[in-house]
């Protein structure tokens, strides 16, 4: 969607002022703003407006957070709403009119044989902050304290999800193998590597002798977004539901970045027909506004009023942009629309990796695309990563008015997170952009760059 009304354009040397400021103030642990030096005044949909009058199409959203791109018009009548209302904006966790919607909308797009039977927790308005609320609850819940994770996996930056991330060390986390074909741990790929993987898991498991008791819980990522747009094979986590079911341990499906119909469906796991005994959810539920819960079987509900709170558990503008969200995405069926104009987008993608070496694998599910870089010239079976080309990639797509991400193990993984509102013009946009911004990286030299994830 383009914008329709002129941003205020500040004169170079003002754009360029407020970027100085913010390297000088804001701390060294920054990301974004280190390799997208932009500075956004206006946006709507996909186009964001940079202070110097440059357009930009926003294929970030926000780390996935904007299923509608930004500023859709549900969500900001939405927000309008409640402001006009007089309604108390914070209320901790009482119950509201607000909250009430949101509650019921949410529950109509989730798996049914947990909607049925489940409860909510609002948390904290990070997804970090729901990942350690699910940790603190399988733990009550079983009375036991370690945690099965997988490689690659990316939970948060507090102390528990990092410890539950790929790449946490010194931590009572036991780490499992997680499918991968481009590059698989145990060299076969394919439905072998997933079915070695998941035999691993069931031998560490039902091994006397593995020095791995039994969990209070296992937490995967239907799509694993900073590892490297990784997919879970449908059949592997359908495994992971029956292993873990029959030794009565909780699974935790983290759907902070997948949800929402990201990936084509309304929630991940429902490519696989798993319904797990934990979901969390944040990002995309809060319309664009900060908003986190996790949501759970009744039987796991065991904890003491206060056992995880938090200040800003009631975030009523959230609640009713995330509500509005919902209901459009649903009534849209923009998951659908996702599936459909992800499939197109990743078979351009691959035959663009066609005509070019050094894109050594795409994949993803829906919307959630990632294009991984390698340097062809090697004699290795599978080309060694390569961050640099990956980070020129990125500057070159920008210099052309392209947002894009990077992600995986070494940050040599492209990632497209469009809205889900994305047209099929500018779908092909996107697309030229990005092909036009890696030709030329291919030409000109290039340099390391990490910009990071956030949650």
């Amino acid at each position: 969607m383009a914008v329709t009304e002129s941003a205020p354009v500040a004169p170079t040397s003002a754009h360029e002022g407020i970027l100085r400021r913010q390297s000088l103030r804001e701390s060294a642990a920054r990301t974004y703003a280190r390799s997208l030096p932009i500075v956004p005044v206006r946006a709507r949909g996909l186009t964001i407006e940079g202070a110097d009058g440059r357009r930009y199409l926003d294929c970030l959203s926000g780390a996935g957070t904007l299923a509608l791109g930004h500023n859709h018009p549900v969500v900001l009548e939405a927000i309008k709403k409640v402001i006009a209302s007089g309604a108390p904006l914070h209320v901790l966790d009482l119950a509201t009119p607000v909250k009430d919607a949101f509650t019921t909308e949410l529950f109509t797009t989730l798996p049914r044989r947990l909607a049925d039977d489940a409860r909510i927790q609002f948390c904290g308005p990070a997804g970090t902050d729901a990942v350690e609320a699910a940790l603190k609850l399988v733990r009550n819940a079983t009375g036991r304290r370690g945690l099965l994770a997988f490689t690659g996996a990316y939970h948060g930056m507090t102390a528990g999800a990092l410890a539950a991330s790929g790449g946490a060390t010194d931590v009572r986390v036991t780490r499992l193998p997680f499918p991968h074909d481009y590059r698989c741990p145990f060299g076969v790929g394919g439905e072998r590597g997933a079915e070695i993987a998941a035999r691993w898991t069931e031998s560490l498991l039902d091994d006397p002798k593995s020095g791995v008791p039994t969990p209070a819980g296992m937490i995967l990522e239907p799509v694993q977004g900073e590892g490297g747009v990784i997919p879970a094979p449908d059949t592997w986590l359908r495994r992971m539901r029956r292993i873990t079911a029959d030794r009565s341990i909780p699974l935790i499906a983290d759907e902070v970045q997948t949800g929402v119909g990201r990936t084509g469906a309304f929630w991940a796991v429902e490519h696989s027909g798993v319904v797990p005994d934990v979901m969390v959810l944040s990002k995309a539920i809060g319309g664009s506004l900060p908003l986190a819960v996790i949501v759970y079987r009744s039987a796991l509900d065991v904890w003491q009023p206060g056992a995880h709170a938090g200040t800003f558990r009631g975030n009523q503008l959230a609640m009713a942009a995330g509500a509005a969200t919902l209901a459009f995405v649903r009534e849209n069926r923009l998951a659908e629309r996702a599936a459909t104009l992800g499939a197109r987008m990743l078979g351009q993608l691959q035959g663009l990796a066609a005509a070019h070496p050094c894109v050594g694998d795409v994949r993803g599910r829906g919307l959630m695309i990632g294009i991984e870089l390698v340097a062809p010239d090697t004699t290795a079976d599978v080309p060694p990563p390569d961050p640099a080309l990956a980070a020129a990639v990125q500057r070159e797509c920008l210099q052309r008015g392209l947002i894009v991400e990077l992600g995986g193990r070494h940050s040599a993984v492209v990632r497209l997170l469009p809205p889900l509102t994305l047209t099929d013009e500018q779908a092909v946009a996107v697309l030229d952009r990005f092909a036009d911004a890696l030709a030329a990286a291919e030409r000109t030299p290039s340099r390391p760059s990490d910009p990071g994830p956030s949650r």
